[in-house]
């Protein structure tokens, strides 16, 4: 880990702000698996709507093969989307967060967006109202 009395060399900051934005990228990965997952869900729940209007309309038939082969079905095998989410959640996504914690905390004193904090600092101006430094990244 660096000491407190210096900064890390600008190649560190760079490579480190790199592992960041891959865990960002993934962040917003893990969104999109969220929304599918609510997405699908509400799917097999607007089914089950279907159902009823067509067994209403007299189609019991459909109404029966859906209810049956659709509604509930796995969308992997023996997945349905709360257990990709939790699978996901608790290995790659789990190991993704600790790596770069740990990558962080080793080189940049645990400063994950110290290449940001540099950019506000070159970027903002100086005792203007709004542009304030604020605390150190961690």
């Amino acid at each position: 880990m660096p000491d407190s009395s210096s900064e890390p060399d600008d190649e560190t900051v760079d490579a480190v702000g790199k592992l960041v934005f891959a865990l960002e990228t993934v962040e917003q990965a893990r969104g999109h698996l969220y929304a599918f997952h609510h997405l699908t869900g509400t799917a097999d729940f607007a089914l089950g709507e279907a159902v009823d209007g067509l067994r209403k309309a007299g189609h019991a038939e459909w109404a029966e093969r859906i209810e049956t082969e659709l509604i509930g079905l796995n969308v992997l095998p023996d997945r349905w989307t709360f257990q990709l989410i939790e699978e996901y959640d608790d290995g790659y996504y789990a190991a993704f967060r600790g790596m770069t914690r740990d990558v962080a905390d080793d080189l940049t004193g645990g400063r994950r967006h110290l290449h940001e904090e540099r950019i506000k600092r070159r970027r903002r101006t100086e005792g203007r109202p709004g542009h304030e430094m604020g605390r150190p990244s961690g």
